[in-house]
């Protein structure tokens, strides 16, 4: 959150971000923050106009200081979440083209500069010209400050222009920034804890299984893999009778239970239903098995999130063809769950050197996967352009990435290194 100074200096930073771009590419261009029917008021001859002409309630955060919210732990002094929308407009010499050479250099430098990040807010601060900003907090804010680009219509800009600027048009786009979150001072008040909870002799809601946290064994900095044991944290999650994890359809029996602790090993879940991604569980109370019991439904818990991640088993090169340093083709990669039809893939691909100079910049590259008839555990993706060379793969799916193996050697020349698994494209 931030105080009152966050919509100003939003429009500082902003202003102080595009003067260091524009001044670059053209010279003499300023950035200024005037009305537009005051742009030719003293204003330089060319240079772009930043204006911010509406503000509006941002609705996923607009109630974020709610008492619900306030009782997990959000802070609790009233808060408003506002997004703020910017006409960026263009003026200079139109037989030079400046308007549009300004236009291009702005949409350029926003597109790289998708978020407006702390350590820009806190040059602003220290920039001597905004001394009247300098106690503004809002690289403080929590919530990020991103820069989105908007498609205003010719009516759009028409009313805009004609009707709430009142001046004729110049050559202009619209930005969104979101969100800023201004901080109230003064604090609601807050009732006493409930001390005791009465039910008058029925099955209570509260005596149903709730999961709180879902991890690895290892800790929760641990990927979770089709192998591994998960651990789930909540309350009263063993039952009276018995008790089941439900995940990816089916029910298994965990390896451990406790009031407050679940091990459950993926080892116990059929390979075949498995899916990289996100995928939820839920701990299940089954009824007891008398007939009295069976007409009586079995107790669920919430249902609990976790990332499931794909192993990249192998990689074959089926195709490069192309000219000088660049090839195209394609990769079969086989992995250890299936791939549905419906998930998004994406591979990755790290160029891979031990010799390479210190100011080597290795390349890049991320390809989609195209649309699936059937569901496998082996998929062939296309490469365009790929510099020849050695390269580490890794494979997104649905998010869910796979990793790459590291050298635990201490001899090894490339000891704590990735260095698997790899393909070599010439």
């Amino acid at each position: 959150m931030s105080n009152y100074l966050a919509v100003a200096m939003t429009t500082a930073t902003l202003q102080r971000t595009l003067q260091g771009v524009v001044q670059r590419d053209i010279e003499g261009a300023r950035v200024t923050t005037v009305r537009p029917s005051d742009i030719g008021n003293g204003t330089p001859e060319t240079g772009v106009n930043l204006f911010l002409y509406q503000v509006i309630t941002n609705p996923a955060l607009n109630n974020i200081d709610a008492t619900p919210s306030r009782s997990r732990g959000n802070p609790t002094k009233r808060q408003a979440a506002i997004d703020l929308y910017y006409m960026l407009s263009f003026y200079g010499n139109e037989v030079e083209l400046e308007p549009q050479r300004l236009l291009g250099s702005v949409v350029r430098s926003l597109n790289d500069k998708r978020v407006i990040s702390q350590e820009m807010i806190r040059e602003s601060c220290r920039d001597a010209t905004l001394v009247f900003l300098q106690e503004s907090d809002l690289a403080d804010q929590v919530q990020q400050i991103s820069i989105v680009p908007l498609n205003l219509n010719l009516e759009d800009l028409s009313k805009a222009w004609s009707v709430f600027f009142q001046t004729p048009y110049l050559l202009s786009v619209g930005y969104k920034v979101l969100v800023v979150m201004l901080e109230g001072d003064e604090s609601p008040t807050r009732g006493l804890p409930i001390r005791d909870r009465r039910t008058n002799g029925l099955s209570p809601y509260f005596s149903q299984p709730q999961i709180e946290q879902v991890m690895g064994q290892g800790g929760i900095s641990q990927p979770i893999l089709s192998d591994s044991i998960l651990m789930l944290i909540g309350k009263q999650l063993k039952g009276d009778w018995a008790t089941q994890v439900r995940l990816c359809g089916v029910e298994v029996a965990p390896t451990e239970v406790s009031g407050t602790q679940i091990l459950l090993s993926l080892s116990q879940v059929p390979t075949a239903v498995l899916r990289a991604g996100i995928q939820s569980l839920q701990v299940i109370h089954p009824p007891q098995s008398s007939e009295r019991e069976a007409r009586r439904r079995g107790k669920e818990s919430n249902a609990f999130p976790f990332v499931l991640r794909p192993r990249l088993l192998d990689v074959e090169l089926l195709e490069a063809i192309g000219e000088e340093e660049l090839r195209s083709g394609q990769l079969q990669l086989q992995l250890n769950l299936t791939i549905g039809v419906k998930q998004r893939v994406v591979m990755v691909l790290n160029e891979w050197r031990r010799d390479r100079p210190t100011d080597y910049i290795p390349a890049s590259y991320l390809f989609d996967a195209s649309s699936r008839n059937e569901e496998s555990t082996t998929i062939t993706i296309a490469f365009q352009d790929v510099r020849l060379g050695e390269y580490l793969v890794r494979l997104m799916v649905d998010g869910a990435e796979s990793q790459l193996q590291v050298d635990d050697q201490p001899d090894s020349p490339t000891y704590d290194w990735y260095i698997a698994p790899k393909i070599v494209i010439r």
